[in-house]
């Protein structure tokens, strides 16, 4: 089987990734595709919180490095580990993504984006979920630990 699997550059894809190495059989997934999607129509840098590169680098640089992160933390878990940079609409470039290759299972991070900005904006993993060819694995931020009273 072959996985595909999305960054955004957030700490939740990195931790989404870790999350299938924490149970899935290495020894039945072939390879693993770590993309990276840059829209041309964003008003904001890719979201680059997990290389640590510096801040004033190009769409392209930061999106690299966050794949190259991701795809580093699969290093040694067995699986041939591929990195894919595209351009385009996130959602529709995650299902291309996956139809090139005929992967098993799509891996996205859900992020924590309230209800609001989920109906006016859509939400890329509800997307990828209602087109993938395949099975699609959503991670969902750990809930916060609320503040106890004493």
């Amino acid at each position: 089987m072959h996985v595909v699997i999305a960054t955004d550059g957030s700490k939740q894809s990195l931790a989404a990734a870790k999350h299938l190495m924490s149970f899935a059989d290495p020894d039945k997934i072939e390879a693993v595709s770590v993309v990276g999607v840059i829209s041309p129509y964003a008003s904001v840098a890719f979201a680059d919180e997990i290389s640590g590169g510096p801040r004033d680098r190009s769409f392209r640089e930061a999106a690299e490095d966050a794949v190259r992160t991701v795809a580093e933390a699969l290093d040694g878990w067995g699986p041939k580990v591929q990195r894919k940079l595209r351009s385009g609409s996130p959602a529709n470039e995650i299902v291309k993504a996956a139809k090139a290759v005929s992967a098993g299972l799509v891996v996205v991070a859900s992020g924590s984006r309230g209800l609001s900005d989920t109906v006016l904006l859509g939400s890329t993993a509800q997307r990828v979920q209602h087109s993938a060819p395949c099975p699609v694995l959503v991670v969902r931020p750990a809930p916060r630990k609320r503040a106890t009273k004493k």
